[in-house]
This record gives C-alpha cells, structure tokens and sequence, in this order.
C-alpha cells in the first residue's frame, strides 16, 4: 500500500476544504433563511449577554461577519458559520494527524464533510451548533495532546489553560459545552490523576468559570429562566417512548450521514474487538469525549422528545476513532470515505431544486387555510414575495385611509414570526411585536420590551402562511376592537401555487396583552 506524502495529503485537504466552502458559499446566495437562522438573527439585532433559548456566541459570530449587521444579506448572516466549518476541518485533519497519521488526518476531514450536521446544520446554517462546533473541535484538539502525558511539563500546562478558555467558549456557544469538561474530569480519575496535583487544572476551571460570568449574570437578572426552560426539555416524563428513542436513533443515522455511520459502526466493532489501530491513551480520550455526551441525552430520548443534534458532538471522536481504522484497510477503500461528501453534495444538489426550483407541492392541498401544511421546502422560499405583496398592500392601504402610515405588525410565535420581522418588517421599517406566552414568543419577550410594546389605540398588520396558518380571531380577538381580512396572495414556485400569504388589519388596539417576562 502507498503512503501518501505530507505535500500531498495537506493538498487533498485543502482542496477538500475550498471545494465544499464553496458549495457552501453558494448555497447561502440560493436559499432564504430557514426559522432558526431569523431567530438567531435577532440575537445579532438585540446582542444580550444571554438569551431565552440559547447564550449569545451564535449572535457574536453574525454580529462579526455581518459587521455588526451592516451587511444584512441572509449571505452575510450565514459566512461566519460556514468560515467557522472551513477551520474546524482542518482542525479535525490535524486531530486525526496526532492521534495516528496524516492519512487518518484527510479520512477524518473527508468523513466530517460528509456529515449533514458538520457541514450544513453547523457548518452552513446560522444556529449555536456552528461556534458550538468550532470550539468544541480546537479544545479537542488540545486535550489529546495535555491529557495522556503523565510527566507534565510547562507545554502541557499552557494547553490545559487555552483548554479552560475554549471549554468556556464552547458553553457561551450552546450548553453542551460543558461535556468538554465531563470528558477531562473522567480521563483525569481513571487515567491522570497527576493533573488534580498541579495548579494549571483549577486556573483552567477558573478561566471556563470566568468565560460563563456573561451567562450567569443574565439568568441570574432574568431569574434563571433559561435553565428553567432547558430543564422542563430534558426532565424525564418516567413513560418508556419507543418511538421517541427511534426517533433519535435515526435522526443521529441521517445527520452524520447513513454511509459515514456505517463506516463508524465497522470501526467500533473492530475496535470493540481489539483490533490495535490507535494507541490506547488515545482512545481513552475519545471514548471521554463521547460516552457522556450521547449516553445523557439517547438515554433521555427513551422518556422525552430529544433532537438528535444533541447528541451531535460526540460523534467527533468517532469520525476520528473511523478514520484510524479505514486508513489501514486497501487504499481502494478509500472511495467509500470519500462516498459520504458525494452523496451529501447530490442531496443538497436535490434539496435546492426542491426549495427553489421545483413545482412540486409536498404539502397538504385539501384547503386554501392550510396549502402547503408539511412541506418542509416552504420554510426557506417564498419570503420574499410575501414582502413585495406586504410593501404593495401596505401602500394600498394608507392611501385609501384603512391603515396608519407606516402601521407595525404583530405575530404570535417566534416562527413564522421571526421571518416576518426579517423579510416583510425589516424591509420596509416597520416593528414587529410577537403576542404570546414565553414558550411561545422566546426572546420577544424582551424584543417587544426593546420597541416600546404595542400602544393602545393603535391599528396593526397581521400576516398569515397557509402552510403555518393560524386565524387571528382566535389568538387576537381580546386584545383588537375588529379583526378585517385585506387581501389574500398566492405565493408560487416555478409558475405552481406552492402556499397563500393572507393579510389583516388588526383594529385600535385595547392595551391588555401583557408581556410574559420574569
């Protein structure tokens, strides 16, 4: 078998690495934002030291590739995670590299590519997951080098401390972060207790302390309710569900891509059969990194509804643990590596027609109030016609003397409310105020605090999605003197009917909404 040579693999890399950035780059010049990409917009637009659902890294990361939001394209919003992606790839190549070779390096980084959730939901959508990711992957990083080495020198000290600083980082980016540090503790006990001796790993736990302040400040004024909310999502119902466990089960075969976790699965076997293809302290490091992680949360998916990207993160370790296996088997085999990368570029070659191009309804069509219900294409397209429908009716209106100039709009949930106040307020500078419980509104709650709230007496638009249509009479009617239908538009794709926007005037408001904050 030949060995690939240092120049030659550094540029199989980096050519993988400029290929799929660029895939990505133009994806984010094709589609809208999806739901939780305007959400996490308003993190950006209203920067906090936390926030309801989630702490503010994601925000920070749009805020700085957007400059602070000057560039308010949805391709602006989106290059800080896929810049992120473009780096954590050639951190897990050069993982990968230290825990075995430079070829295990480039199976690593082909294996990662292929992942959906490593390249798309992370590595291309503006979500936590993609500073979460980023973080996540440069600690790891360090810890395979400070954590085996039972004589500590100066060099390992120095990593630990960079160490508490990127965990902490990692926990500003979304919680699971902490498991960084669950994985350093269970390594410490079993395997390196000579750390607990040494002052570098408490001033690393100070350092990741002192990164969270921002975090704690915030709940701490705001009554701990994000911790609150995280908590009632994860608390076991104590009812088996097999379906949820199911659920999770496969939503974590789909996202890290079916083809790369069978390769996984192979690996582990082997691994499991102690086939020696990594050196132990090494694999001691992995399995910490991955266990916890994905123990915590698929064993809470046999009682509540999990997400599988929770459990997303520990399978960086087994994309490295793969790697060191598949590199030793017949360089033929190699094609099965670079599979999960072609097979992904082909479903995202699919998904863009789908939600762009395609005539196709994948919804429900049985009546006009609900065209379009279930189509998951619909959440990234057609925005911006509901906009140029809204600028034209809002225009109408004020006119004809039936709205107020420069009338503000209200919705009832932060999606589709979030897209409303990015494609249709934003646009034409209007507020948006979201009228709802906490569980519903999310950080508008304070949102609506930052625009001074709804003022009595005031005239308001409400725009409603066929495919996510609630009526207004029934989640309005107590706070407006009348509720009127205006007009009601077709929304299409490739010349087919794809949904219909519906719009309303809501009539002198009475001021007795109030708003859900703590």
């Amino acid at each position: 078998m030949s060995t690939p040579t240092h120049q030659h693999v550094n540029k199989q890399v980096l050519w993988l690495i400029s290929i799929a950035t660029l895939v990505r780059l133009f994806l984010a010049t094709q589609l809208e934002l999806g739901n939780d990409e305007v959400y996490y917009w308003t993190y950006a637009l209203y920067p906090d030291w936390s926030h309801f659902d989630h702490p503010p890294m994601v925000g920070i990361v749009a805020q700085i590739f957007s400059l602070n939001l000057l560039l308010k394209d949805d391709f602006f919003l989106r290059l800080g995670p896929i810049v992120l992606s473009a780096i954590s790839t050639w951190v897990i190549f050069l993982i990968g590299t230290k825990i075995k070779n430079e070829k295990t390096g480039l199976y690593a980084a082909y294996l990662f590519t292929g992942s959906i959730y490593c390249s798309i939901i992370s590595g291309f959508s503006l979500t936590p997951d993609a500073p979460l990711v980023f973080f996540w992957l440069l600690a790891m990083n360090l810890m395979i080098d400070f954590l085996p080495p039972q004589s500590i020198t100066s060099a390992e000290r120095k990593k630990f401390l960079l160490f508490g600083l990127l965990a902490g980082l990692a926990m500003l980016s979304k919680y699971q972060g902490a498991f960084l540090w669950m994985a350093v503790f269970i390594y410490v006990i079993l395997y390196n207790r000579n750390w607990l001796k040494e002052i570098s790993f408490w001033l690393a736990g100070i350092i990741s302390a002192i990164a969270l302040l921002p975090l704690v400040v915030w709940n701490v004024q705001n009554h701990f309710i994000s911790f609150t909310f995280h908590t009632a999502r994860v608390t076991p119902a104590w009812e088996f569900r097999l379906d949820y466990f199911l659920t999770e089960f496969f939503g974590q075969v789909a996202y890290n891509n079916p083809i790369s976790y069978v390769l996984i699965v192979i690996a582990i076997i082997a691994f499991v059969k102690k086939k020696n293809f990594i050196e132990p302290n090494y694999s001691k490091v992995l399995l910490a990194l991955f266990l916890p992680l994905w123990i915590v949360f698929t064993s809470f998916s046999l009682f509540r509804s999990t997400l599988p990207h929770w459990t997303a993160p520990a399978f960086f370790p087994l994309i490295v643990l793969a790697a060191a296996f598949w590199c030793d088997q017949q360089e033929k085999k190699f094609f099965w590596i670079k599979f999960p990368s072609f097979f992904l570029g082909g479903l995202l070659l699919g998904a863009l027609w789908l939600i762009d191009y395609s005539p196709l309804q994948l919804g429900k069509k049985s009546e006009i109030r609900n065209f379009g219900e279930d189509d998951f294409t619909q959440d990234l397209y057609g925005w911006n016609q509901v906009e140029k429908a809204f600028a034209k009716i809002s225009l109408r209106e004020e006119k004809k003397g039936t709205m107020p100039k420069q009338a503000d709009l209200v919705s009832y949930k932060w999606f589709p409310g979030a897209h409303i106040d990015f494609y249709v307020a934003q646009p034409n500078h209007r507020k948006l105020f979201l009228l709802g419980d906490m569980n519903d509104i999310h950080k508008y709650a304070w949102i609506n605090n930052y625009r001074n709230g709804l003022h009595k007496g005031q005239d308001y638009y409400y725009i409603a999605v066929s495919n996510l249509y609630k009526d207004p009479h029934g989640i309005f009617e107590n706070y407006f003197e009348k509720i009127e239908p205006m007009d009601t538009v077709q929304i299409t794709r490739s010349g087919k009917l794809m949904r219909y926007a519906f719009f309303y005037r809501l009539k002198n408001y009475n001021g007795t909404f109030v708003n859900p904050l703590p």
